[in-house]
């Protein structure tokens, strides 16, 4: 119940952006920038992973070389892996944020969270 709950908040996550920052809580139309990023077992949180966007297409880089490619979703997740392979799970991490965890590895985007329709 309390996902289906969290769910419903993330209906209207927002991941477009007006080219702010990512401090601001959104990422640039088109480009590169940086967000958070824990990658691997245990790993600390850096700043260290940036972000392609292409229309619905981000892609995370990790600093060994790795990456993940997410899909902007509009079926009340917000986003999901785009190659379906490993199942994800979302947070909130504060206000403005979401963590997106796939495996072991762990992301916070920026988002704009709304209740949605009641």
């Amino acid at each position: 119940m309390r996902r289906r709950a969290l769910m419903s908040l993330l209906t209207c996550l927002a991941l477009a952006g007006c080219g702010g920052s990512l401090g601001a809580g959104e990422l640039a139309g088109k480009g590169r920038e940086l967000i958070s990023c824990a990658i691997g077992p245990g790993a600390e949180w850096s700043e260290d992973c940036p972000v392609e966007r292409d229309g619905e297409l981000l892609t995370v880089r990790h600093a060994d070389g790795g990456f993940r490619r997410f899909r902007i979703v509009h079926d009340g997740r917000g986003i999901a892996p785009a190659d379906g392979a490993e199942e994800a799970s979302i947070l909130v991490a504060g206000k403005g944020a979401i963590e997106l965890s796939v495996g072991q590895d762990r992301y916070r985007f920026p988002a704009r969270l709304s209740e949605g329709k009641r």
